[in-house]
């Protein structure tokens, strides 16, 4: 075959995702020559080739077995890494497609940019854009400030990377969550010319399958346990001050009060997870210290409430979906009013993320 310009992976671990749809959309829908890497994770690979049916036979498809017996996507993702020749990779779910056209347009904006790496329009079937990240405007879309675009919020390297650059990057393995937080904060943050194709075509997500693990509560230091990565990582321990406290208000926005909302089916559940909550609080702020005072007044408010003595799980209940609708003022201003026009601050996030333009 001509070699590659693009290596997509898609790992596979159920016989219910439709494999073939998802090979089919790189190969019919792409006109650079490109390759799929399909690892078929912890099931016998000769079903995942019964899947694919005639695609399994078409030079441009590899498939490759993974039989590691853990339940994470970072296994299979870093073989198909490892494997790629090609200038460029990607990534696919097993259960997702890439609009027609979407990897000729990658490379188009690559071309023109020199982006390291190209952040892909995504669409999930049956929902709204995805509007993240939310760039400046709504609508910026060359040569990408990691901080400012608030890049942060795109935290799945889904898109095209340049190998040359980033061959390097591997997923953290042996985690139960968050094993693509610090791969993709290097991808942002050490990237070049980062650049969005925003009226490209999209990525396609689709939440049809039904084998999706149920999300249950881990330990707290479990769903963190991506931090290290972050920590022991001399780049990001050299990134400026307002990089890092870009990296650490997303986790503390997203990450650390999902982490309690989660927790806060009752007093008692709460409050026997206070301390492991504290000490991952105590962590973010060390990373960037100024990071905390860009919550909005609602966010602060679930903190308070989550470390007093008793707290209130139904209040945490009522700011919480204040939080996640926008439904008042203090979900969009900071305790210091002047701080609410920072770039990380939630009510410049909201008006970016919410342009009748925006991505996606």
């Amino acid at each position: 075959m001509t070699s590659p310009a693009v290596d997509v992976t898609i790992a596979v671990h159920s016989a219910t995702r439709p494999i073939r749809r998802a090979v089919a959309s790189v190969l019919d829908g792409t006109a650079a020559p490109v390759r799929v890497i399909v690892v078929a994770h912890n099931i016998d690979p000769a079903i995942i080739r019964d899947n694919l049916g005639d695609r399994a036979d078409d030079e441009r498809v590899l498939l490759l077995d993974l039989q590691d017996g853990i339940r994470s996507p970072a296994g299979p993702m870093n073989l198909g890494f490892a494997t790629s020749t090609a200038p460029f990779v990607a990534l696919l779910g097993s259960d997702d497609e890439f609009a027609p056209g979407a990897l000729d347009s990658w490379l188009r904006v690559q071309r023109e940019t020199g982006a390291s790496t190209v952040i892909p329009k995504i669409v999930i079937v049956g929902r709204h854009n995805n509007p993240l990240p939310p760039v400046r405007g709504g609508r910026r879309s060359r040569r990408l400030d990691a901080a400012r675009d608030r890049l942060a919020y795109r935290s799945a390297p889904l898109g095209l990377i340049d190998r040359a650059r980033f061959g390097h990057l591997r997923f953290a393995e042996g985690l139960s969550s968050g094993e693509d937080i610090a791969l993709t904060a290097e991808l942002w943050f050490r990237g070049h010319r980062i650049a969005v194709d925003i009226d490209g075509p999209a990525y396609v997500g689709h939440e049809d399958e039904k084998d999706r693990v149920t999300f249950t509560p881990r330990p707290v230091e479990e769903d963190f346990a991506f931090l290290s990565g972050l920590e022991d990582a001399a780049w990001f321990r050299e990134l400026r001050p307002r990089a890092r406290t870009a990296v650490v208000v997303k986790l503390l926005r997203i990450q650390f009060l999902s982490a309690i909302g989660v927790r806060a089916t009752s007093t008692e559940e709460l409050v026997a997870h206070q301390a492991a909550l504290r000490r991952v609080l105590d962590r973010l702020e060390a990373l960037a210290p100024r990071a905390l005072r860009l919550l909005s007044r609602v966010d602060h408010r679930i903190i308070a409430e989550a470390f007093s003595p008793a707290p209130d799980v139904a209040r945490i209940g009522v700011l919480a979906n204040d939080r996640w609708n926008q439904r008042s003022f203090g979900a969009l201003l900071t305790p210091n009013p002047l701080l609410s026009l920072h770039p990380q601050a939630m009510a410049r996030l909201f008006r970016a993320a919410n342009r009748t333009d925006a991505i996606g």
